[in-house]
């Protein structure tokens, strides 16, 4: 029987009070590995015990095929709207359908509801068919709801908890992010804004033997043996040349592209999610950032850079957090240069989730200068810092002043996620507290004295620059709150 848990009823209600608010478009921001499939099959279960009618509608066959099977694991009804299939019963009120198989057919199923998942990759095809149909209640599903145009369609945007929100109840795991060596981008040739996807792959067969080299070194470094592992290539050849190279070392890495058929790649991910397999990483470009749910992979490998797309590094991230009996943290390798130039972004979304959506759609980011990450690195421990204290989080070691830091090339760096507890200084402290007052509408005044509440001494001579607060600190706010409701209480 399928039960939710109460972030996911959370969000079931708010749905439910928006369409009931006239909202007939809405889309579920859900950090990966909320759960947001299982939000989507009990919505569906309600509206079917109703004996109304809803299809979800996914971009892939294979999610497809994973959608059928998990609906089959709690015993609901329903039909897979695809000619031939075991599965084809037209007359099943929930159905789960491609987004291919729509488009073709150029018409809506006679439905009540229709599901999107992944909405924001916005097919033109399905686009299309909710504006033809104004009759037809939606709600699209998505983790990185930043595409241009999304507020074109949905009306009313519910978030559910955050990353760190989830991290902290253990519904998600923490990172441990380390810099490697970057694969070099300067004057590389864009496209639409994003670099073009030869060159990136081009560029990031140059640096194939760091890659290897340090994930050999890391993972014996950290777990003691190698550990399930996923890699973003930067191309169909950079993944071949990657498979081939831990194959000389000793290790079995599988690379699955758009070139290897659907059944192959479907037996191989399915080998990987065995406790007991004997492939050490999968290496692919796309398709591991969208349905892929093996939740004992310990590491991910990022060596594929964006320059624009925020919502590609989300999703690659989200893939190595999903909860494990085993995993205590995931690890997060770095070739790409992503996690430094998305790293103000993934800090907000990490803390604050999306609220709602924006015209402009993704923007390029600009690069890190080298004064920046000299700024950014521990002079004894070589971690990076996530925010400018004076304190390792890593090593303990105390600056004295951040411009002082030098960088020793090569070396592999530590970056501690943002969910580590950090030993926060008066000034980071108030940074945090205001940009939490400013996000909630509070009263001028709020940061200055939950300030002299941590400290005992208002923030004279301190800056009124803000960002966003640390799982420390928005811990220490939450135990103020309860401890004045329970002095209240009294």
């Amino acid at each position: 029987m399928l039960e939710l848990r109460t972030h996911q009823q959370e969000v079931v209600d708010q749905l439910s009070q928006g369409f009931k608010d006239g909202h007939r478009c809405q889309l579920l921001y859900a950090p990966t590995g909320f759960g947001k499939t299982e939000v989507a099959m009990s919505v569906m279960q309600k509206v079917s015990q109703n004996y109304k009618k809803t299809a979800m509608v996914l971009d892939r066959i294979v999610l497809v095929e994973q959608t059928s099977l998990r609906l089959g694991k709690y015993k609901i009804p329903h039909g897979v709207m695809q000619a031939q299939h075991w599965r084809y019963r037209p007359m099943e009120r929930i159905q789960i359908c491609s987004a291919q198989t729509l488009e073709k057919r150029k018409i809506i199923p006679d439905i009540d509801l229709m599901i999107i998942d992944e909405c924001h990759i916005q097919r033109k095809g399905t686009v299309q068919l909710i504006k033809d149909n104004p009759q037809l209640k939606v709600i699209g599903l998505t983790a990185t709801p930043f595409t241009k145009g999304l507020g074109n369609i949905y009306t009313n945007i519910v978030g559910a908890s955050t990353t760190g929100d989830l991290i902290e109840k253990g519904w998600l795991t923490a990172l441990k992010v380390f810099i490697a060596k970057e694969i070099d981008m300067t004057g590389a040739k864009k496209i639409a804004g994003e670099w073009s996807a030869d060159e990136v792959s081009t560029r990031g067969m140059q640096i194939t033997g760091d890659i290897v080299s340090e994930w050999v070194k890391k993972t014996h470094e950290i777990f003691g043996k190698p550990r399930k592992t996923i890699v973003f290539c930067s191309g169909v050849d950079h993944g071949r040349d990657l498979a081939k190279e831990f194959g000389q070392a000793g290790y079995k890495f599988v690379s699955i592209s758009y070139k290897e058929d659907d059944e192959f790649k479907r037996a191989t991910i399915e080998d990987f999610a065995r406790p007991d397999t004997t492939i050490h990483g999968l290496i692919a470009t796309d398709i591991l950032t969208r349905g892929f749910d093996v939740p004992d992979v310990m590491i991910g490998v990022s060596a594929r850079p964006f320059r624009k797309s925020f919502s590609s590094h989300v999703q690659q991230l989200g893939r190595v957090m999903r909860p494990h009996d085993t995993k205590e943290y995931g690890v997060w390798l770095d070739h790409s240069g992503n996690y430094l130039r998305f790293r103000e972004d993934w800090d907000k979304l990490y803390a604050d989730g999306v609220t709602e959506l924006k015209e402009s759609g993704e923007t390029a980011k600009t690069e890190p200068n080298e004064r920046e990450k000299k700024q950014s690195k521990c002079a004894s421990c070589g971690s990076l810092w996530t925010s400018p204290t004076r304190i390792c989080a890593h090593c303990g070691f105390e600056r004295p002043n951040m411009r002082e830091v030098s960088q020793v090339p090569g070396e592999l760096r530590e970056l501690e996620a943002a969910n580590r507890k950090l030993h926060i200084d008066n000034q980071d402290f108030y940074s945090q507290v205001l940009f939490y007052a400013k996000t909630r509408g509070y009263k001028d005044g709020w940061a200055a004295h939950k300030y002299k509440e941590k400290f005992g001494v208002w923030p004279r001579g301190l800056q009124e620059k803000m960002h966003p607060p640390s799982l420390e600190t928005m811990g220490w706010i939450k135990s103020r709150v309860i401890a004045y409701a329970k002095g209240r209480s009294k």
